[in-house]
């Protein structure tokens, strides 16, 4: 078992990390204030799957090839820009859709779900970052470190359901405001658009 001294702290530095600005919760913010925050909640679960899938590739040393091996880097990079680019297109033509009725055409919560599994899983930078943080905290003097890199994952998930969950609600209020304007709708859509495609080149400009 780990210390709760340790976890404290790697506890505090995930909360702070979580808080950060970033891909994963700008991504958060975009579709809650799209969809609302349920859909916002549920997209954060998917990112939070996404991390366990980070943390089980560290714990069996398969994010190592990620950052020794620059094709797959590049590989899982490029697929995953190509993801954002396509959440980029669609969100730009939901702008110029019939908005009448002032709303956004609803996704199902599986599809917000997914979502948010391809965004963190296709994000090989968070490989690598999750190769270096996570056994900074593990010892091998208190057991097997696999295991100990298990508990710090779902401490991590933790801090990002409780830091993603609150821009979701905040982010997804704001949203239902503006959804009752058709115009504020459209433009919602239309900066959602360009936020995605600038996540995508950001994925595309990262280097390992």
């Amino acid at each position: 078992m780990i210390p709760i001294d340790v976890s404290s702290l790697f506890f505090l530095a995930s909360l702070a990390l979580g808080a950060t600005p970033g891909p994963d919760n700008i991504f958060v913010l975009t579709q809650s204030a799209l969809y609302g925050r349920v859909s916002g909640i549920v997209v954060t679960l998917g990112l939070c799957t996404g991390i366990f899938v980070h943390t089980a590739a560290v714990a069996l040393g398969v994010a190592a090839i990620f950052q020794t091996s620059a094709v797959a880097f590049t590989a899982l990079k490029f697929a995953g820009a190509g993801y954002l680019f396509y959440l980029a297109i669609k969100a730009w033509r939901a702008g110029t859709s019939d908005l009448d009725a002032g709303k956004t055409p609803k996704l199902s919560h599986w599809a917000l779900y997914r979502r948010g599994i391809i965004m963190n899983v296709t994000n090989p930078k968070v490989a690598i970052f999750f190769l270096a943080f996570l056994p900074q905290f593990a010892d091998p003097a208190r057991g097997p470190v696999a295991l100990q890199i298990v508990q710090l994952g779902l401490v991590f998930i933790c801090t990002t359901l409780l830091v993603f969950g609150a821009v979701a609600i905040g982010a997804g209020t704001l949203g239902g405001i503006l959804q009752r304007t058709p115009w504020a709708q459209g433009l919602m859509n239309k900066v959602a658009g360009v936020i995605f495609a600038g996540l995508a080149m950001r994925l595309i400009m990262t280097e390992r």
